[in-house]
């Protein structure tokens, strides 16, 4: 998509109602359920972060978002594909946090994203937290700067790729109970999204095509 015609699309996008847990659930992991019922008593003590769905126009003026592969470490997240974002620190807002973390980890000055809509917060139990998301765009094409200490790559997605259906694949996982499980994923630059962000990423897309009709 020409990036002239999604900037169209943003005062639409701000006025739709969001899509919603119906949207995040097709492409939800079939074990998730089970581990929200595991975790009920953790929930009520979820953490809290926010991630930036951002849109921007490539060197040829095609609409782009970003997505972050994160470094190998100890932790539940370790060398997965996600959003950009992160935990609230202090007194911030959810939107305050996702713009921070978004400038920090692929180097693009919150001051020049533009937040256009809030997404359907979700749970996710492996971390216990509550993420918020958020689209956001950029008027011009970025220059990335990745957080090394957090970021093995930045991936730039085209929203075309993103839209072919093609690329909602299936995946084998381990599960926390030792089962083989195939949960719904999404096949973008050679990497398989799934889990949380395929969830979020899900509304996303069932919004804009919304906004497009």
């Amino acid at each position: 998509m020409n990036f002239n015609e999604f900037l169209k699309l943003t005062v639409k996008i701000e006025n739709l109602t969001v899509p919603a847990e119906t949207s995040q659930f097709k492409m939800s992991p079939p074990y998730r359920g089970h581990l929200i019922k595991e975790q009920k008593e953790y929930i009520k003590n979820a953490r809290k972060s926010a991630v930036m769905a951002l849109f921007y126009p490539n060197a040829d003026n095609e609409t782009e978002f970003v997505l972050i592969l994160r470094k190998t470490y100890k932790g539940v997240h370790s060398a997965q594909v996600g959003f950009p974002g992160g935990k609230l620190e202090g007194n911030e807002t959810n939107e305050q946090a996702a713009l921070r973390e978004t400038e920090e980890e692929i180097g693009v000055s919150q001051n020049r994203i533009k937040v256009i809509k809030e997404m359907t917060s979700l749970y996710i139990p492996p971390s216990n937290f509550f993420v918020q998301p958020f689209i956001g765009f950029l008027e011009t094409t970025p220059e990335f700067i990745k957080q090394e200490s957090e970021v093995e790559a930045i991936l730039k997605v085209k929203l075309i790729d993103f839209f072919n259906e093609e690329n909602v694949v299936t995946k084998n996982v381990s599960t926390s109970y030792g089962a083989q499980v195939a949960v719904p994923a999404y096949k973008l630059n050679n990497f398989l999204v799934w889990g949380a962000t395929a969830m979020m990423l899900s509304e996303v897309k069932d919004l804009l095509k919304t906004a497009i009709k």
